[in-house]
C-alpha cells in the first residue's frame, strides 16, 4: 500500500508542471476569446457542438456507491471504481492489472498530447481544436494519488452510474471496428490518451466537460464552468444538499 502511495504521489508531481502551463493556457484563452467575441461576433462558435451534451440519468435512485471529482490544480478529472464499472469502461484499462479506480479528463490534444506548447498553439485554444481524452489508471485511491483536499466524492446510484459511462462512451471516438480510438501514452505511467468526439475551445474546456459528467451522473445542480475552483465548489454543494437516504449506506463487515 506505502509503495502504491508512493507511486500515485510521483504520478501527481509528474503532471502538476503541465497542468500550471494548461492552466494559464485557459485562463489566456477565456480573456482573449471574450475580447474576440466583443469584436467579432460568432468567432468562438463552433460549426459542431464543441462537445457531448450530458446525458439525461432518468429518475433518480438510492445511492450505492460513490464518483470522485478531482482537482488537477487548474484541471478536473471525474473518477469511477472498477468495480462499478461496466464491461465498456473496463475495457479501457486492459492490461492495467491491479486497477481500482479509472479517471477521466478532457484536454486540447496538439497541448496534451502532441506537447505543442508554442504561442501558436496557445492561440489556437481560442477556437474549436481537437480535443482528447486522458484516462488514468489508480490502484491507490483518488485521496492518496491526489490529496484529500482535492478530491470531492459524490454519492450516485445505477442510474447515474449508467448516465456517467453513457457520457463517457459518448465522449470518445471509435475507430472503423467500433473500437476507442488510442492516440498515445499518457504522460505518465498508467495512463492512455483517447481521441474525443467533441472540440475544445476557451469556453469549453476540460472543467465544463467534468461538470456534464457529474450531470450525467444525476448531481443535475452542478453548471458548466470553465474554472475548476468553481467546478469543485459546485460539486461540494451538491454532495451537502443531497439527502441523507440518498447516501450509500455502510457496508456490513464479512464474517
Amino acid at each position: 500500500m506505502a509503495r502504491a502511495a508512493r507511486l500515485a504521489s510521483r504520478e501527481r508531481s509528474l503532471f502538476l508542471m503541465d497542468e500550471r502551463r494548461a492552466g494559464w493556457l485557459a485562463l489566456f484563452a477565456q480573456s482573449a476569446c471574450v475580447a474576440l467575441l466583443s469584436l467579432l461576433p460568432g468567432a468562438c462558435a463552433s460549426v459542431d457542438t464543441p462537445m457531448p451534451a450530458a446525458v439525461d440519468p432518468g429518475h433518480a435512485d438510492t445511492a450505492r456507491t460513490f464518483v470522485a471529482v478531482v482537482r488537477r490544480d487548474w484541471h478536473t478529472d471525474v473518477c469511477l471504481r472498477t468495480r462499478d464499472a461496466n464491461a465498456w469502461a473496463l475495457g479501457l484499462a486492459h492490461g492495467f492489472d491491479g486497477a481500482t479506480v479509472l479517471c477521466f479528463g478532457f484536454g486540447e490534444r496538439q497541448y496534451v498530447v502532441e506537447r505543442r506548447h508554442d504561442p501558436l498553439t496557445m492561440l489556437g485554444a481560442l477556437l474549436p481544436s481537437r480535443a482528447a481524452i486522458l484516462m488514468t489508471v489508480l490502484r491507490a485511491t483518488p485521496e492518496a494519488a491526489f490529496g484529500e483536499e482535492n478530491v470531492v466524492e459524490a454519492p450516485v446510484g445505477d442510474a447515474g452510474l449508467e448516465g456517467l459511462q453513457r457520457f463517457l462512451r459518448d465522449s470518445i471516438e471509435t475507430d472503423g471496428m467500433d473500437e476507442p480510438q488510442r492516440l498515445a501514452d499518457g504522460p505518465y505511467p498508467g495512463s492512455l490518451y483517447f481521441a474525443a468526439t467533441g472540440t475544445y475551445d476557451a469556453l469549453h474546456t476540460c472543467n465544463t466537460w467534468t461538470a456534464r459528467a457529474l450531470r450525467s451522473a444525476g448531481l443535475a445542480s452542478v453548471a458548466d464552468t470553465p474554472f475548476a475552483g468553481h467546478l469543485m465548489n459546485e460539486t461540494r454543494a451538491a454532495v451537502s444538499h443531497a439527502p441523507d437516504d440518498a447516501r450509500p449506506k455502510p457496508q456490513a463487515a464479512s464474517p
